[in-house]
């Protein structure tokens, strides 16, 4: 190969990886700022701040601070609905319902700054992400809400409105993060604690699986 090429190829990889990077540190400086001022109180200068690099270098990678919303809550629900999405007919109901009980509030646990710019964006009308609501969220619900009609068909978990099931656990488990203030408020220092998280898992999980017991 050319050496010319070939340094040039290396050159524009280097350049591409450094691009990904970049947008990495924008979008995880965006979510925190978001997360705390919401789309209206936050600014470009302070996601730039946040991110530890110039405005002018910020804008070279997103022309609006709408652009920039948008690929968090884009990011952010792919991640959200992830295990939602993992969620395995073929598998037994007590076992999958539980690991996605533990995942989401693992996900709380983790990153309770992405749960509440979503709660912030649905609070505020979703203007956002309406399209994605009434297409891609609804058919992954519809579609679980299948599975779940099945294993109460098959005696497998108690009979009860699926939609309201995923609802409930939603609820349930991104209170920890939507309510993070509250919790710590509460329960103190042992909040932060992996004994308070691991105890968490379980009431929560107790709780669904008792109620989902075959009658």
């Amino acid at each position: 190969m050319d050496v010319r090429l070939r340094r040039k190829r290396e050159a524009a990889a280097k350049s591409t990886r450094i691009q990904e990077v970049n947008r990495r540190v924008i979008l995880d400086a965006a979510l925190e700022v978001f997360s705390a001022y919401g789309f209206r109180g936050s600014t470009i200068d302070q996601i730039a701040e946040r991110a530890g690099m110039s405005k002018p270098n910020l804008l070279y990678y997103f022309k609006r601070k709408q652009d920039i919303y948008v690929s968090v809550l884009e990011e952010t629900l792919a991640q959200w609905l992830q295990p939602l999405a993992d969620l395995d007919p073929a598998g037994e109901p007590e076992a999958e319902l539980a690991r996605y009980i533990a995942r989401k509030l693992a996900m709380s646990a983790e990153r309770p700054e992405a749960s509440r710019l979503f709660a912030n964006e649905i609070l505020h009308g979703a203007p956002a992400i309406q399209k994605f609501l009434k297409s891609t969220l609804k058919d992954l619900v519809d579609e679980k809400a299948g599975v779940l009609r099945r294993w109460m068909a098959e005696k497998k978990i108690a009979a009860v409105d699926p939609h309201h099931l995923i609802f409930m656990i939603w609820a349930a488990t991104q209170h920890y993060a939507d309510f993070e203030t509250q919790v710590r408020a509460i329960m103190g220092p042992e909040a932060e604690t992996a004994s308070f998280r691991m105890a968490t898992a379980d009431a929560v999980t107790s709780l669904f699986m008792n109620g989902l017991k075959p009658r």
